[in-house]
């Protein structure tokens, strides 16, 4: 970042300071002009519902392409990533930016698609123990997937899913209160690990330990956590998770999930083990192409693959992994809380004048890249980030009617952006009387 051709303040000299001194790896991505503005670029906050593209994916992905054109066929056997395995080059680096062995971890599908494969063999409901516990404001997807299940499985959706909310007055969730409502009835449990609107990270290693004690298995969406929080899902002793890659991960729209499945509940043959939904991927890669009629699973998450792997679609996801894990999440996480620090500290600096509140954890340990902030006055969040982009170059992410969320990304995102944002706010909102 250069600083524009006007006078700056010391507000500002103090964030380019502190760029400098801290830089990011914004190089490394493609960032969004802001034509006819005071900078070049936009200050870029909504990296929590589509992440930056990495400068490598475009090369990376025409190398792949172009061992389609040259080879044909045969590519899947020749091409420098030749294509019967590629989903094994994301398994390494995709298993250790979660914490999981490299056979509890896969690529595949995309999120709900996963999460209903996964609960295909983890949700088995019986007369005394069938509801399923979600925070109440879990990602409407989230919402619609686990009320089918329960229907298909003949309950009452109204009935059967329990959703947990925060106390009277607060805008996250305690601990306490999840585990508390984790009762004896509960066959699921089914959280976000960092809640979407408010941002807060879930206590996982202790509501996983209370699910299994109350006798529930415990799974997490990661949507907001994978590439956001270090995560340790095999030493927290989680059953199943999954996570886009669309978000934190940096692998473009509608990029291919990822899967975790730990290791106990991998088939022990290819008749044992959980109820899965098979296919031509589900069965061992030494006699896929034997073409038996029964599957032979291995005992890893991989029998939980359906369909061979979209190549073109594994391509950016793969060039995003290999960044963090050149680079590290808790190196990334370092960052990001000081850079998530700074914004908060700005924010302090406006939010009593005007009517914004911040909604996401103060403590740092409670939540990730981002802080939601609630808007009143009148004022409608859409509206709002309307003005922040327009107006300001501001790319901020709106959840109506009244929260706006700002996601310093650690991978990217500068302590000038921070001090953009909330002088783009102290200008657009008012102050109150």
């Amino acid at each position: 970042m250069t600083e524009p051709g006007r006078p700056i303040s010391e507000g500002e000299r103090e964030a380019f300071a502190l760029d400098a001194a801290d830089p990011g790896h914004r190089e490394l991505f493609d960032v969004p002009p802001w034509p006819d503005g005071y900078y070049p670029d936009v200050a870029y906050f909504a990296g929590n519902s589509l992440g930056l593209r990495p400068k490598a994916t475009r090369s990376e992905l025409l190398a792949d392409l172009d061992a389609w054109a040259e080879l044909g066929v045969e590519g899947h056997l020749e091409a420098g990533r030749p294509w019967l395995p590629y989903h094994e080059l994301l398994t390494g680096p995709a298993a250790r930016l979660v914490g999981a062995l490299p056979t509890e971890t896969v690529v595949m599908n995309s999120l709900t698609v996963d999460l209903h494969l996964l609960m295909v063999s983890f949700y088995r409901p019986a007369p005394d123990r069938y509801r399923i516990l979600i925070e109440d404001s879990a990602f409407p997807s989230d919402s619609y997937a686990v009320r089918s299940q329960a229907a298909w499985h003949g309950f009452d959706p109204d009935d059967a899913i329990v959703r947990v909310r925060p106390r009277d007055g607060e805008d996250c969730l305690r601990t306490e209160d999840v585990i508390a409502r984790i009762g004896p009835d509960v066959a699921l449990v089914l959280l976000g690990g960092v809640n979407y609107l408010t941002g807060e990270l879930l206590d996982i290693p202790a509501i996983t330990a209370a699910g299994h004690a109350a006798g529930a298995v415990v799974g997490w969406d990661l949507a907001h956590a994978a590439g956001n929080v270090p995560l340790r899902l095999h030493a927290w002793d989680v059953d199943f998770a999954a996570w886009c890659s669309y978000k934190y991960l940096n692998a473009g729209p509608g990029a291919l999930a990822g899967v975790f499945v730990h290791e106990r509940h991998h088939p022990a043959d290819d008749r044992a083990g959980r109820p899965r939904f098979e296919g031509w991927w589900s069965t061992e890669q030494a006699t896929r192409f034997a073409m038996a009629p029964l599957s032979r699973p291995p005992r890893s998450a991989e029998a939980w693959q359906v369909s061979n792997p979209p190549i073109f679609a594994m391509s950016p996801v793969r060039t995003s992994l290999e960044l963090f894990d050149r680079i590290g999440m808790d190196v990334l996480r370092e960052r990001s809380l000081r850079l998530t620090a700074y914004l908060e500290r700005l924010l302090a600096g406006i939010t009593p004048s005007r009517p914004l509140r911040v909604i996401t954890p103060a403590d740092p340990a409670r939540r990730g890249a981002q802080l939601s902030v609630r808007i009143g006055g009148g004022l409608r969040a859409g509206e709002l980030t309307k003005r922040l982009r327009f107006e300001f170059g501001v790319i901020a992410d709106a959840r109506e009617p009244d929260v706006v969320r700002l996601a310093p990304v650690p991978l990217y995102s500068l302590y000038h952006d921070c001090r953009r944002a909330v002088e783009a706010l102290a200008e657009a909102v008012p102050e109150t009387a």
